[in-house]
């Protein structure tokens, strides 16, 4: 009798989760459904999948909606009807501004329901009024009495208690932005739609068996069924229309691939290549191969940089097809990582693009394949937002909202109102509250998307589906993932730079990998830790790692590159393989049969496949229930469920092969700290790919790759630390200037001129309008010049002159202000009209006015957000006699005093759930200070933002890496700001 339900994809109006929704049906004893969100689909396919747990047959259709306001209800009748239903959908769902129409479209094999309350009289044979229990006593006195045969139920289910109820009403009154108090009725649903007994519902309506009965004969009508059961994936079918086609196509490609990749061919790679074609056209993933081979293919004759990685770095095939640049022959890679019998679903291919080529990449993809779309994702209400969002809802002052969202409160203090929050902040944390896009996520479907779902059109302009990745693998649609990296933006933008800084060098080929793998200079840098800028290489944990290992070739980094991965580092083993790695001895140590499975990484679990090979050849499971492992270790499902499904296989084997209890507990323990935490090795290998072109460019051409980074915003540190890094590698740094920068910043020799893309608040109108001039007419002779050239606010004029981009001019930059003030139109500015003769300059007699550096300083500090001098030059009290990093091996054990400017930190919890950090600084000379601030010490002196800090600590010494374990911290007062104050005085900020 349920022919309009809601789940809480209904988004800010239903609060039931689907399953919560058929586990209410079944307790009701109802044998089918509909399930009809407001202008949604989201639930439609978890909804079908879970029905028949609960032995429930599911309807599925559309509730459509203005709001509140209910316009009509659709249901299919089938697939087909479900088809034109999500296209219909869609319509709405793409436009700016979505209105639902009173009169539903007509859609043939779907039921069309409309409110009691509806005007509408003429109706098609396939379209209904729906009475509510509401509607029954003014029923008896309506036209309709006499035409029950184009009445149903309408019995709208939205919650499932009164609870419920006022969690939708809060929902609403977030929607509309509006106080729970001024919720207009209009707005929300009623107390009465919970769902009850099919028996309580047919005896409200007894005296209308007719409606039961109409009613009744949709639900019987009507039928929908997905496979679910994975079969085969419901990607497209084929590349040429064709599968032999394909097959023979995918073939030569990759013999074709043969000569390009390899010098030298020998069995083994043959061996390989086969029995891999074999797998993949036993798997039915030959489109799979093909599509990607041609999304790329595309890339390339764009000359678009990319990186392929994920599990498809282990095949010889895609390595052939230039989908990824890892030799799967050179790492033995294990090929069950990558595709098994057991594997449904088609190994990943994450394809990495500059974000400046993406878009592009994604309309060849849009343009090129038929059945496209963007995956949804759920982002749903966080505790701490749903605070905020309640607390408003309520009426509470912004104070109270505040110290509630960040836990400042004593409970037995707060008011009911507040407790109120609290509680439904709770309640709907998890719920989703809006759909967003997942980062890389395409599907290209053999049948159209709207088979599935409706899609809607964010603003990137791309159809989106309703639902998320783990709902389409359900179904067997699995994503292709184009993905937006600044590290190959950075690289690629460095080779350009490289090309008008140096015109005399030869062109760089920055895929000659083999080459880069064998460069002294890259070596140097791997093993002392070198690699500020350079991609996956240069946060201080990783540079510390390094440093322990003394990497410098390609394996070490790929190992490097998973060792720290939290799996491998909380387990312990990250410790362990340090410890082999560097004591040939210690090895001997290791269990000999996880000797004998990972000889490369001395016994211990680095890699998926590791995890893999273990679980199969020590614990005795089958590479199908290996399988499952690995799905448990990407993280896309509930990880620890995964494990746990083989975890008493896994024990019971190992007793049965003899291994003892604690041998085989301990490998469990390791096994499971890789859920969701894992790298595939081939994985690693693609980012070490990219480590290597990042790690030569910065060997050879520090400054330009250093321009290149900041011009792609950054990596790992702010930009602060990469203009540090320039200057440590003999840049002379320049702020923005007129007759220099460009928008973004520019390098001229060992000159690096910032560009205006970094000042704060500076209009990129008024950067292109400067470069613009400056190209056409010549550089600009002074502020006169500039003045009668540019159109330009006095504020952001203010802004060039105080950060010295008029330098060049010679004169004080507070005369120049002074200047600017006179000279400038604050009120209205137009276009110059260009005249024959130039107008006389006024001159005026501005007083002599000083400017300090600190002046200076402060002004960068605004503009900038970081100053161009050193921050030690801004203490009250200078440093005298003190430590700097290059001692501290020399002080191994004692207690010191050193002083570091702040530049980052990293917060871990203990097993205990204390918090300590670990920090890094830079001393005078710019080398790093790494410090560990263990719980007492972290709370007892906190960080306190960005500045220079006297640490005091005993110095230790791990594995060649020296760090300070702090026992007191202070943060040192710099000068008042000197454009403020008596710059006579240095008093204390």
């Amino acid at each position: 009798m349920y022919l309009n339900t809601h789940s809480y994809y209904s988004l800010r109006y239903g609060t039931i989760a689907p399953e919560a929704l058929l586990q209410k049906a079944f307790e009701h004893s109802i044998t089918a459904m509909a399930l009809t969100d407001i202008n949604s689909t989201s639930a439609n396919l978890d909804f079908v999948r879970l029905a028949d747990k609960y032995g429930i047959k599911p309807i599925l259709g559309v509730d459509f909606r203005n709001g509140a306001q209910q316009q009509f209800v659709m249901l299919a009748k089938n697939n087909e009807a479900l088809q034109q239903l999500n296209k219909y959908l869609s319509e709405f769902l793409h436009l700016d501004k979505m209105t639902i129409p009173k009169h539903a479209k007509y859609i043939p094999d779907t039921y069309v329901i409309y409110p009691y309350q509806n005007t509408i009289t003429d109706l098609h044979e396939n379209e209904f009024i729906g009475v509510k229990p509401s509607d029954l006593n003014q029923l008896k006195f309506s036209k309709w009495q006499l035409h029950q045969e184009k009445l149903v139920v309408l019995k709208t289910v939205s919650f499932q208690h009164k609870k419920g109820f006022n969690t939708h009403r809060l929902l609403r009154a977030i929607d509309n932005n509006a106080l729970l108090s001024k919720l207009p009725k209009s707005e929300q649903g009623e107390v009465t739609d919970v769902m009850i007994s099919e028996k309580s519902l047919k005896d409200i309506f007894e005296e209308y068996p007719q409606i039961i009965e109409n009613t009744q004969r949709i639900l019987d009508n009507c039928h929908i069924s997905f496979d679910f059961s994975k079969n085969a994936p419901k990607n497209q079918k084929t590349y040429s229309n064709n599968e032999e086609l394909d097959f023979k196509l995918l073939k030569k490609l990759a013999y074709d691939g043969l000569n390009y990749r390899y010098k030298k061919l020998g069995k083994r790679v043959f061996v390989r290549l086969e029995k891999e074609l074999e797998m993949i056209q036993q798997k039915q993933f030959v489109s799979y191969f093909l599509i990607n081979w041609k999304i790329l293919k595309y890339a390339r004759s764009k000359k678009y940089y990319y990186v392929g990685r994920g599990s498809g770095a282990n095949s010889i095939v895609a390595y052939l097809l230039r989908i990824t640049d890892v030799d799967p022959i050179e790492l033995d890679l294990y090929f069950e990582r990558f595709i098994n019998l057991h594997r449904i679903n088609p190994p990943d291919f994450d394809l990495d693009f500059s974000w400046r080529d993406r878009d592009d990449v994604m309309n060849f993809i849009f343009d090129r394949f038929k059945n496209t779309s963007l995956i949804a994702v759920y982002n749903t209400f966080k505790y701490r937002a749903s605070v905020r969002e309640l607390g408003k809802v309520f009426g509470l002052p912004k104070e109270e909202i505040d110290k509630l969202s960040i836990g400042n409160f004593n409970p037995n203090e707060l008011d009911d109102l507040s407790k109120l929050v609290l509680i439904y902040s709770k309640h709907i944390q998890g719920f989703p509250n809006y759909l967003g896009i997942h980062p890389g996520g395409i599907l290209i479907s053999e049948k159209p998307i709207d088979y599935y779902t409706a899609t809607y059109l964010p603003p990137k302009g791309f159809s989106t589906t309703m639902f998320d990745m783990v709902v389409a693998e359900d179904i067997g649609l699995y994503k292709f993932d184009i993905l937006s990296q600044r590290g190959l933006g950075k690289i690629r933008e460095a080779v350009d730079i490289v090309k008008y800084n140096h015109p005399s060098h030869s062109e760089i080929d920055i895929h000659d990998i083999k080459r880069f793998k064998e460069d002294s200079k890259i070596k140097n840098l791997l093993k002392n830790a070198k690699a500020i800028g350079c991609f996956y290489v240069e946060s201080p944990a990783m540079r510390m790692l390094l440093k322990k290992l003394q990497v410098d070739n390609y394996l070490g980094l790929v190992a490097a590159s998973s060792v720290i991965r939290p799996g491998v580092a909380k387990s312990g083993m990250m410790r362990e393989y340090i410890l082999r790695y560097r004591n040939p001895e210690r090895r001997k140590e290791a269990n000999p049969m996880l000797l004998e499975i990972m000889p490369e990484t001395y016994g211990i679990m680095i890699y998926q496949e590791d995890v893999i090979k273990v679980a199969h050849h020590f614990g005795g499971l089958s590479l199908g229930e290996a399988d499952m492992l690995r799905r448990g270790m990407s993280g896309k499902f509930r990880s620890r469920e995964e494990f746990s499904k083989v975890k008493n296989q896994f024990f019971e084997n190992c007793k049965n092969q003899g291994h003892n209890d604690e041998l085989t507990s301990e490998i469990w323990r390791q096994i499971e700290s890789f859920a969701g935490y894992a790298f595939a090795k081939g994985h690693s290998a693609s980012y070490a790919v990219e480590s290597y072109q990042s790690l030569f460019l910065k060997a050879y051409y520090p400054l330009e790759y250093l321009v290149a980074t900041l011009n792609n915003f950054g990596g790992f540190y702010q930009p602060e630390y990469y203009v540090h890094e320039a200057r440590m590698n003999g840049a002379i740094i320049y702020p923005p200037t007129t007759n220099k920068s460009h928008y973004q910043n520019y390098i001229e020799g060992n000159n690096i001129y910032l560009g205006f893309m970094m000042l704060e608040s500076f209009e990129l109108k008024n950067a292109t309008k400067i470069v613009n001039e400056r190209e056409k007419n010549g550089l600009f002779l002074d502020l006169d010049d500039f003045i009668e050239r540019i159109v330009i606010s006095l504020e952001q004029l203010s802004i060039l002159i105080k950060i010295n981009a008029f330098q060049f001019t010679g004169r004080n930059k507070r005369e120049l202000l002074w200047e600017a003030y006179m000279k400038v139109n604050k009120v209205c500015l137009k276009e110059h009209v260009s005249t024959l003769f130039k107008s006389e300059k006024i001159v005026y007699n501005t007083p002599q006015l000083n400017c300090s550096n600190f002046e200076d300083a402060f002004d960068e500090i605004q503009y900038l957000g970081f100053p161009l001098c050193s921050p030690f030059d801004l203490l009250t009290q200078p440093i005298h006699q003190q430590l700097v990093a290059s001692d501290l091996a020399h002080y191994i054990g004692k207690i010191v005093t050193v002083y570091g400017y702040y530049v980052t930190t990293k917060r871990v919890s203990t097993s205990k759930g204390d918090l300590m950090y670990f920090g890094n600084f830079v001393d005078v000379k710019g080398d790093h200070i790494d410090t560990v601030h263990f719980p007492p010490a972290a709370k007892k002196y906190p960080f306190k933002g960005r500045g220079v800090y006297e640490l005091t600590g005993k110095v230790t010494e791990e594995f060649d890496c020296i760090t300070v374990e702090i026992e007191r911290m202070e943060k040192l007062a710099i000068i008042q700001d000197p454009r403020y104050a008596d710059t006579t005085k240095k008093t204390v900020v």
